[in-house]
């Protein structure tokens, strides 16, 4: 292994791989040496995804939630860079437009479509992602997104209760598939930022009042909000083998939210 290309001879797909954590990890990869399929289900955002990341790249418009996106993500990979050796699922979203919300007034739409966002989809292409490995008789790796409000809820600013427990399952699924899988060398980890600037955190990011909150929230490196770029590094050793000896695991990358209290105005 190239300790200065981490990422060498390796093709990776990311499921929501054209916008905000999943394009900077996609940019991230490259650098790294590696060939990327990157799947966004926005025309635009996939051209401009395509320009910045080159010819390492193959951006794929498509639905994370549709059944056959993640299956062709891969028959890509296989065609275009000969290989397939991990899958990166950040691929997911609110479901506050749909009817998400504390519990009293979530809708069951808006539970069924947040849990299709962010776990019927990850299903799949972790799915998709298995199969693959098992065919080709190789080791693989697979990295899926979570958040810390799947288990370090904050009751005043970020009340999604379908989001949370949508979150919340990916950490078992991911663990119990990679309990399955460990012996065939196909690991599966996990990844639970908490509030990072993408363009889904739009309403969160712009207030205020949840900036002050989030500063004593996230208290590291002078209380922020998160960056992409702050789960690079994370995403790149997981998709590397400096990770081969590791499954299973949920790392927290969340600026202290967990450890903190986080202060309200009064």
């Amino acid at each position: 292994m190239n300790p200065d290309k981490w990422l060498d001879n390796k093709t990776i797909v990311i499921m929501g791989g054209t916008t905000g954590l999943g394009l900077s990890a996609a940019k991230a990869f490259v650098a790294q040496g590696a060939k990327v399929v990157a799947v966004g289900r926005n025309a635009e955002s996939c051209l401009q995804a395509q320009s910045s990341l080159g010819n390492a790249a193959y951006v794929l418009e498509g639905d994370a939630t549709e059944s056959h996106t993640a299956d062709k993500a891969i028959q890509i990979a296989l065609e275009k860079f000969g290989s397939f050796e991990g899958l990166y699922h950040v691929a997911g979203g609110s479901g506050r437009k749909y009817g998400d919300g504390p519990l009293h007034e979530l809708s069951l739409e808006g539970w069924n479509k947040t849990f299709e966002l962010n776990l019927s989809s990850l299903m799949l292409s972790n799915q998709a992602a298995v199969k693959q490995f098992l065919a080709q008789n190789t080791s693989g790796t697979i990295l899926n997104m979570s958040s810390v409000l799947g288990y370090s809820p904050s009751p005043r600013y970020f009340v999604t209760h379908a989001y949370a427990a949508a979150k919340s399952a990916i950490v078992g699924f991911s663990k119990s598939i990679a309990a399955y899988y460990a012996s065939h060398n196909i690991r599966i980890n996990v990844l639970a930022p908490a509030l990072v600037e993408t363009p889904m955190s739009q309403r969160a990011s712009q207030d205020e009042v949840i900036m002050k909150f989030v500063k004593t929230k996230q208290p590291l490196d002078g209380g922020r909000n998160g960056q992409a770029s702050d789960l690079d590094g994370a995403a790149v050793y997981f998709m590397s083998d400096y990770s081969k000896f590791t499954t299973g695991q949920v790392l927290s990358i969340d600026g202290g939210w967990e450890l903190s209290e986080g202060q309200y105005e009064i």
